[in-house]
């Protein structure tokens, strides 16, 4: 779902965004010009939607759709283990960021 979706419905949500330039794996490979966005429900912490763009995002997209199958919660993503370096830190990062925790801007 997207942000936009979200609102519509009369969701209140929380995004948070992540962009490759901050990501150490991303900037080793030359592609820093990738992002993820995470849109999640406010209230419940509900994972709603992601929006990823750039290189190789389709080894990160699964991670997201597994997620939504089990219902995660943003508080269950921050404390799963991203390994490092990794692109699937931008999904660690993007969650964090929409809770106002974000390590790497």
């Amino acid at each position: 779902m997207t942000e936009a979706q979200a609102k519509a419905q009369g969701r209140q949500v929380k995004v948070g965004r992540h962009r490759f330039a901050a990501n150490g794996k991303a900037l080793a490979q030359g592609e820093p010009e990738s992002m993820v966005k995470m849109v999640f429900d406010a209230g419940s912490g509900e994972l709603l939607g992601a929006h990823m763009i750039g290189a190789e995002v389709t080894e990160l997209i699964h991670s997201v759709a597994i997620a939504q199958t089990m219902e995660a919660t943003e508080a269950e993503l921050m404390h799963t283990v991203f390994p490092h370096p990794t692109l699937s830190e931008a999904i660690l990062e993007s969650t964090l960021d929409a809770w106002g925790r974000a390590i790497n801007h």
